[in-house]
């Protein structure tokens, strides 16, 4: 089975509460792109990522809105503002006992957790039960090509909400050389 391969840049995703507090009483997410995932969208706002001196500007930020707010990150990222310590590299939505950023809006500013998003594979019920795949299984998916490489420790994230989609953050995307439509393969 070939699977599209998809770069996720750097972005947020904010409870309802943390979107008021940036943005305003009543504010709401209003659809500017679809994303690949069924129901999930790049929004028409942003917000500026802050430590210090350093700063990520014009940050997206997704929706629809969740329980809990987090930032999305690359470790080059983690670099450029100079987080210390390095956010944890987790599976979005697990954000304990990880690094937390200032993050800046219109009407003010909150600090939330932040990761660095594992790579991950989604799939629909359908989808893993055809390839004998478990939630929170590790999983191995080559991407050949002139950059060519295999990404171990891949998560599967499996809902029926989700179909076949491997998300690799820029730093990965970049590494195994990918620009355009790519697919990978899952090894066995």
């Amino acid at each position: 089975m070939k699977i599209p391969i998809e770069i996720s840049a750097r972005h947020i995703h904010l409870s309802k509460e943390d979107l008021e507090k940036l943005f305003g009483k009543n504010e709401t997410l209003i659809p500017l792109k679809k994303l690949s995932q069924p129901g999930e969208f790049a929004s028409d706002k942003t917000v500026d990522l802050i430590n210090k001196d350093k700063k990520l500007l014009h940050v997206r930020v997704l929706g629809p809105l969740r329980k809990n707010s987090q930032a999305e990150i690359s470790v080059t990222d983690s670099y450029s503002l100079k987080l210390s310590p390095l956010p944890k590299i987790r599976v979005s939505g697990d954000i304990a006992d990880t690094t937390e950023i200032l993050v800046k809006g219109e009407k003010s500013s909150i600090k939330i957790p932040c990761i660095i998003a594992k790579r991950h594979l989604h799939l629909s019920e359908k989808e893993a039960k055809s390839l004998k795949l478990k939630n929170n299984q590790e999983v191995s998916i080559k991407i050949s090509g002139e950059r060519g490489v295999i990404f171990n420790e891949v998560t599967t994230r499996i809902s029926e909400k989700f179909r076949a989609a491997v998300h690799l953050d820029t730093d990965e995307g970049n590494a195994a050389g990918i620009s355009g439509k790519t697919f990978g393969e899952l090894v066995k």
